[in-house]
């Protein structure tokens, strides 16, 4: 991953964030698939308000920017106070009880409505299952993810 880009968004968000009037540290560290961009400081917590509205806010505004800058196969994702990294852990969970839920019942779960980003965490949570299945059904970028035994 280009250390240049990944200062380049780091910068952005500092300057976006400190126009918001948060002024906020950003830091870089890379992943499996991209990187991840980490906010710190004081008011941070002003990015968490409504199940993290404006983080998800500020996520899309860094893949509209960047968006030719970046390769298919790269991700970059913008945390604040490990909420993202949290909720990823909690989805992950919830899909590997659905799946014994399914397979217990017989009965395909439903999980969602799910932005893509959510059901990319839940669909690779349960590819790691043996025996177990998902699919996202519905329209618009807001699906729900149904997790079926196999």
């Amino acid at each position: 991953m280009s250390t240049e880009l990944k200062t380049q968004v780091a910068a952005f968000l500092e300057d976006l964030t400190k126009a918001m009037g948060l002024p906020l540290a950003a830091v870089a560290t890379d992943t499996d698939d991209g990187f991840r961009v980490d906010l710190e400081g004081e008011g941070a917590e002003t990015l968490l308000w409504q199940r993290g509205e404006p983080l998800r806010a500020l996520q899309h505004l860094v893949s509209t920017a960047f968006r030719r800058q970046l390769a298919d196969d790269v991700r970059v994702l913008v945390d604040c106070q490990h909420f993202r990294r949290d909720k990823d852990v909690e989805l992950k969970q919830l899909a590997r009880f659905l799946v014994d839920k399914a397979r217990t019942s017989g009965v395909p779960q439903e999980i969602g409505p799910l932005n893509a980003y959510e059901r990319r965490i839940v669909h690779l949570a349960v590819a790691e299952l043996p025996g177990a299945s998902s699919e996202s059904i519905g329209d618009a970028s807001v699906k729900t993810v149904v997790i079926s035994a196999s």
